[in-house]
């Protein structure tokens, strides 16, 4: 027997063993190894889908968080330019009110200072007018020490009283 040459019964028995083998394999475990691969394929499928999926979802929530930010700087803007205009109007008002105030405690001081000045011409007019009296009774004394020279002024006074027609 030669091992290159196969004995024919040898070769029945082993295509029989292959057949059986292959039938067992075949009716057994091609269907669940076929079954795995599709299982494993519809998996890959599947993966590659949702990773897309995920992948545009990803690209969306990219585009709509720019769009977010875009907005927020827009609108961070507007506030602030809100706030500078606000602060712009304050600091006016605030200008406002110091001059108006300013104004009135001037014009509060120019009333102050004319009183005053009213009150002291009051003063000095009301103290010239005593003096004034003072130095004329002083005089008036020394003139009329004499009960002639008192009658005389009296009579003249009465004749300017009557001649200026205060004394009807």
């Amino acid at each position: 027997m030669s091992l290159l040459v196969p004995d024919s019964g040898l070769l029945f028995w082993m295509l029989i063993s292959f057949g059986v083998v292959f039938f067992i394999l075949a009716k057994f475990a091609f269907p669940m190894i076929t079954k795995s691969v599709e299982e494993r394929k519809t998996y890959v499928e599947t993966s590659l889908n949702d990773a897309k999926a995920a992948k545009e979802t990803l690209a969306r929530v990219e585009d709509d968080t720019k769009a977010l930010i875009a907005e927020a700087n827009k609108e961070q803007g507007r506030v602030l330019n809100e706030a500078a205009e606000q602060r712009e109007k304050i600091i006016s008002a605030a200008k406002d009110e110091a001059s108006a105030e300013a104004r009135k405690t001037l014009e509060d001081a120019k009333a102050q200072i004319q009183r005053e000045k009213d009150e002291a011409m009051l003063s000095v007019r009301r103290e010239m007018a005593s003096l004034s009296c003072d130095i004329a009774e002083k005089v008036l004394k020394e003139k009329l020490s004499d009960k002639d020279s008192q009658m005389a002024l009296i009579d003249r006074m009465l004749e300017e009283v009557v001649s200026e027609g205060k004394w009807t």
